[in-house]
């Protein structure tokens, strides 16, 4: 193989050094064996001591057997050596086909001429190079780049960082998972210990009822009995009232004549009568004349504390209550179609109650607002404008003459009013919180009130001060209220009962049950011995007065319940409601009627003398007129 001229290395003898064939057979060889190599034909120029010879083709069959050598081992030896070669070349020489172009060959020879340290050759392989880039003999492809190895490592070790995060967060996920399942087994765990001791208790109460059914009816002869006693006694108790009031009205008792002396001279007579026994000896006392006894000996001690007053006894022959049983059907309303008429705007804070002159055409309302108003309901006028408390006013009720008002307020006092003036006459305080009701006995010479310290006052208009202080609720008496013509009073509670006191001795006489939810009003038909009252849920309850016992109960809530009260007749009751409506209840049919027409909560309702009219006060500080 001839050099070229200029001292360059031409292109194979580059290729020669970098693959480490140098000798020209192996090329040749290799060429044989692979057939991806060729030998570029240099046509040589200078003169050669070699012209006058004429060299002959040698055709490239090394798998035959040259002539004149016949030995057969020495033909298996040359081929085994070949198969040898071959097998070399083609594990050591990794050659690309001529199909596939080689990826970046010029970076790969530079990098590896620099790493052999072979400048010289690095030098020679660019300037031919590029000039056969140029001229176009070489054409390089625009395939894919050789993969870079740092950024695979880099991607491989992102990929790496980020299955390693997500182990953590399964590990983690797989921990919290772990105590989710310990902390749910525990919870079933204790779920059942604590279902199979319910179940146990459940079936100990279930056995305890059982024992108490059976312990409880050998106890029904016994109670039966007791009950029949009581009653019995309860009829002797009232027998033997009535007939000490029939013997006190036919002889004058030293009561009478202390009317009429001087007060110096009422001590004595009064100490003269505690001592007399002469009653005694005419009849057996019992718990009714012990209580009375009790009750003059506390208001003698009382008495001589205040030299200059004197307190008014309790009526004992009053007549009893005209119109019981004298039934007026005329008054009574043909038809419950009550439409609404007229608004009057009395307040500007919510009215709370409102009542009916006895005589007039007057209505009285008395508000939040600190007022008390007489309206002249023909005129739509307001006559009279009361003015004194402190604070908001709860309820009014006037006097059996109609020309005096009493109010309970908020300011824990009850105060007594000149109608016609308008002027306050008296206050009466003594009570601990606010004053919820108020009502004035039919002889006019006591005022009773109710308040929110759980006790009732009976106040003596005459001596000015109070009289009796009722215990025995235990929550807040919401209202009160005297019989008509009698000593009996009926409160309503906060603790969900109605109580019946004897006004004389202060004592609760009976109680009664059957209320869930707080009392908020009760009244007493004014034809009849029923007393209805309603509760904070807008029940309704009708109890017999005589029999002490439930007659009938109307569920129309769930609003409260604020007032009830019944017309002239005794056969129509109304209760003002929170829900904005008046409910009308026909006692003869028992009907319900609904009157709705305020915009808010409903606070008082009362009825006109004649019942031909019905009227509401709201909280929105109107009175509405119903006809």
């Amino acid at each position: 193989m001839a050099a070229h001229q200029g001292g360059t290395t031409p292109p194979l003898r580059v290729l020669e050094e970098a693959l480490g064939l140098t000798a020209a057979g192996d090329v040749e060889d290799a060429v044989a064996a692979e057939g991806t190599y060729y030998l570029e034909q240099v046509t040589i120029t200078e003169a050669s001591e070699d012209d006058d010879f004429e060299y002959e083709e040698i055709p490239d069959d090394n798998f035959s057997i040259p002539e004149g050598e016949e030995d057969l081992t020495k033909a298996m030896q040359m081929f085994q050596e070949q198969v040898t070669d071959s097998q070399i070349l083609e594990q050591k020489t990794v050659l690309p086909s001529k199909r596939e172009v080689p990826e970046v060959i010029e970076d790969f020879l530079c990098n590896f001429l620099i790493k052999m340290g072979m400048t010289r050759t690095l030098d020679c392989f660019q300037s031919e190079w590029y000039e056969l880039i140029q001229k176009g003999v070489t054409e390089v492809s625009g395939g894919e780049k050789v993969p870079d190895v740092y950024t695979q490592n880099m991607l491989l070790e992102n990929e790496n960082k980020n299955l390693k995060k997500d182990l953590k967060h399964y590990k983690q996920a797989a921990d919290k998972a772990r105590e989710d399942l310990l902390k749910t087994q525990k919870e079933r765990d204790f779920h059942r210990m604590h279902h199979k001791r319910i179940v146990q208790e459940r079936n100990k109460l279930i056995n305890d009822l059982k024992g108490l059914k059976l312990h409880y009816a050998s106890y029904e002869p016994t109670l039966r009995v007791l009950l029949e006693k009581h009653q019995t006694l309860l009829k002797q108790k009232m027998m033997a009232s009535l007939e000490r009031d029939k013997a006190t009205k036919k002889s004058p008792g030293p009561e009478t004549k202390l009317k009429h002396m001087e007060p110096g001279h009422s001590y004595q007579a009064s100490k003269i009568r505690v001592v007399s026994g002469s009653e005694k000896d005419c009849e057996p006392e019992g718990p009714t004349q012990k209580g009375l006894r009790e009750a003059r000996e506390q208001t003698k001690c009382k008495t001589k504390m205040k030299n200059n007053t004197k307190d008014t006894e309790f009526p004992t022959d009053m007549q009893p209550n005209p119109n019981l049983y004298s039934r007026k059907e005329n008054n009574f309303p043909e038809k419950l179609g009550y439409r609404l008429k007229t608004i009057f705007k009395l307040h500007e804070l919510p009215v709370s109650c409102i009542i009916m002159h006895p005589q007039k055409d007057v209505l009285i309302s008395c508000s939040e607002d600190r007022l008390w108003k007489a309206l002249e309901i023909s005129k739509a006028k307001v006559l009279v404008t009361g003015t004194g408390h402190t604070d908001w006013l709860s309820n009014c009720c006037l006097h059996p003459s109609g020309n005096k008002l009493a109010t309970s307020s908020g300011d824990t006092t009850v105060k007594l009013w000149d109608l016609s003036k308008g002027r306050c006459i008296l206050t009466f305080e003594g009570h601990k919180h606010a004053v919820w009701s108020c009502t004035w006995h039919s002889c006019g010479d006591f005022v009773a009130s109710s308040s929110l310290d759980t006790t009732s006052k009976i106040w003596d208009v005459n001596s000015e001060r109070c009289r009796c202080t009722l215990y025995g609720h235990t929550d807040s008496v919401n209202s009160i209220e005297f019989f008509l013509c009698s000593n009996t009073l009926l409160t309503g509670s906060a603790d969900k009962s109605l109580s019946i006191w004897d006004a004389r001795t202060g004592q609760c006489e009976q109680s009664l049950y059957g209320h869930m939810h707080s009392i908020n009003d009760a009244t007493f038909n004014p034809r009849d011995h029923i007393i209805a009252s309603c509760d904070s849920c807008g029940v309704i309850k009708l109890w017999d007065f005589r029999k002490l016992l439930p007659i009938v109960s109307i569920d129309v809530g769930p609003s409260s319940g604020n007032r009830v009260n019944f017309d002239s007749s005794g056969q129509l009751l109304a209760q003002a409601s929170d829900s904005g409506v008046v409910h009308l209840l026909d006692l003869k049919s028992g009907q319900i009627h609904k009157l709705m027409g305020h915009e808010d909560e409903v606070h008082a309702v009362v009825f006109s003398q004649d019942a031909e009219s019905l009227f509401s006060g709201g909280s929105e500080g109107t009175v509405r007129m119903w006809s």
